[in-house]
């Protein structure tokens, strides 16, 4: 699908912003990004990436989708395949045509990293934020003096966690395996 977007851009076509690294906020799940040196190209991290966004969240949605599409009518699976592909990137490219250039672009970052540890949660029947509370836990108030000397020690083994091996994640850290899951759908490009 062509777009005539070059005219009303606020950024235009040719316009690079830094790429952010990816900080997974363990006490919420939330993805931060943090902008580095490197150069994106909006175009691409916005409207070129949505068929591999399409073919992730496929892999995400589309077995159970068509089970219960299955338990109805025995339908062509390739063709709704298709029909969900389609679907999925057309909704991707309403949501990103939908809001200023700049805010897409970030919330892009968002869903490619969402897409990811949902990706390693299901290959791995984990919730990796579930499994990184249970880490620390551990961390109990009264073992320190002061709420400070606490919340450092927490901060300490959450940032810790992201980055060592897990067990439920075939050793693999967690930030590890959600960069493994971007390279595969090359959303890390």
């Amino acid at each position: 699908m062509e777009r005539n977007r070059d005219k009303e851009r606020s950024i235009d076509k040719t316009s690079k912003l830094k790429e952010p690294t990816i900080k997974i906020d363990p006490n919420t799940g939330l993805i931060e990004r943090v902008f580095e040196n490197d150069d994106v190209n909006i175009d691409k991290q916005l409207w070129e990436k949505n068929s591999n966004r399409s073919q992730a969240l496929a892999d995400l949605w589309y077995d159970d989708l068509q089970k219960n599409l299955e338990k109805n009518d025995k339908t062509d699976t390739i063709k709704n395949r298709l029909a969900f592909l389609m679907t999925v990137n057309n909704v991707i490219d309403l949501i990103m045509g939908s809001i200023p250039e700049e805010l897409a672009v970030e919330i892009s970052y968002f869903l490619d990293n969402a897409i990811a540890m949902a990706l390693v949660n299901k290959q791995y029947n984990v919730n990796i934020i579930e499994e990184e509370e249970k880490a620390i836990s551990v961390v109990k108030r009264e073992d320190y003096n002061t709420d400070d000397d606490y919340i450092r020690a927490l901060e300490a083994i959450e940032d810790h966690w992201w980055s060592i091996g897990q067990p439920a994640l075939e050793m693999r850290s967690a930030n590890d395996a959600i960069i493994e899951m971007l390279r595969k759908y090359k959303l890390n490009e």
